[in-house]
């Protein structure tokens, strides 16, 4: 691995969640009992899982976040602290850890109802006692499945830093005025993209054009994940496409995630953003591979395997 340059470590600031996983051969309909094949549970979280995406391609990475003072927490915690992660930012409350309910169809789609538990305590001071960790760091990664004040706050605190703020904006919602300023690197799907660009939908054909307009709002880069048609980087004045890894998809879970945390760790290793993104999308074709959360995330090993 290259010498890491000076603030090498990535900083993930939100949600932990334990996934409650059933594969089921279609989607039920209102009011419809179904069914299904199997049920597993797996560490997941979109914070936790950027973290671990991260970690598993060599980066150095702290975690901050809440969990429930349980079961599930206690093994959240102990997840990541097998893929080397820091988690001294992860604090164990009174309240219920956070867990996501998931459907996954036998065409690799999923459904997911999310109860956010200790999540939703995130706070300011949360975001405040990341100061330190900022200091020496060379990017946050943000996601919106924690309170809204502390993500800004982070991002405040980050830019103060000199760190660069990577937002995922989701759950699908809109960023306060506050936030778009803050933001160095804006990396969503489609659904996002729709939400924030106000287009009536985004796909393939139009997502440079999307993404032009969230270059508008103040985000240095826009990255708009497409799945299998692949991803468009688009920074004021230029855009470029770049095409899927060619894959049988068996679970999309947590591909974005893997995409954002391969992405942080390579630009935190010194990769230029177009090697870094052909890196990511490499990582998120291994994932949509596998089942589970957590568990489809791949080695630096198995990404660098991936012929282009």
């Amino acid at each position: 691995m290259p010498d890491r340059p000076p603030r090498s470590k990535v900083v993930v600031f939100g949600s932990l969640n334990m996934d409650l996983v059933a594969r089921v051969p279609r989607m039920p309909e209102a009011g419809e009992t179904l069914a299904g094949h199997s049920f597993i549970t797996n560490p997941g979280g979109k914070g936790a899982n950027q973290a671990v995406a991260c970690a598993r391609q060599g980066a150095r990475v702290d975690m901050a976040g809440r969990v429930g003072n349980d079961a599930f927490g206690a093994e959240l915690r102990a997840a990541l602290q097998a893929d080397g992660i820091d988690i001294q930012g992860v604090i164990a409350t009174a309240t219920s850890t956070g867990v996501a309910m998931i459907m996954v169809d036998d065409a690799a789609q999923n459904c997911i109802a999310i109860v956010p538990g200790a999540n939703a305590s995130v706070s300011v001071e949360d975001a405040e006692a990341l100061r330190g960790k900022l200091a020496d760091a060379r990017v946050l990664v943000l996601q919106f499945e924690v309170p809204m004040e502390p993500l800004v706050r982070a991002a405040a605190i980050s830019r103060e830093l000199g760190c660069t703020v990577m937002l995922n904006p989701a759950p699908a919602k809109e960023l306060p005025d506050a936030l778009w300023p803050l933001v160095d690197i804006l990396v969503l799907n489609e659904i996002e993209a729709r939400l924030l660009s106000e287009l009536p939908s985004v796909n393939a054909e139009n997502a440079t054009d999307a993404a032009a307009l969230l270059l508008k709002r103040g985000p240095k880069h826009v990255i708009v994940t497409l799945g299998s048609q692949g991803v468009v980087w688009a920074t004021a004045g230029a855009a470029r496409h770049f095409e899927a890894v060619k894959v049988t998809a068996v679970d999309t879970t947590a591909a974005g995630d893997t995409f954002i945390g391969a992405l942080s760790a390579m630009l935190v290793e010194g990769a230029t953003m177009e090697a870094a993104l052909r890196h990511a999308i490499k990582a998120a074709a291994i994932c949509v591979t596998r089942a589970g959360a957590q568990a489809s995330i791949p080695s630096r090993a198995e990404v660098e395997g991936v012929a282009t």
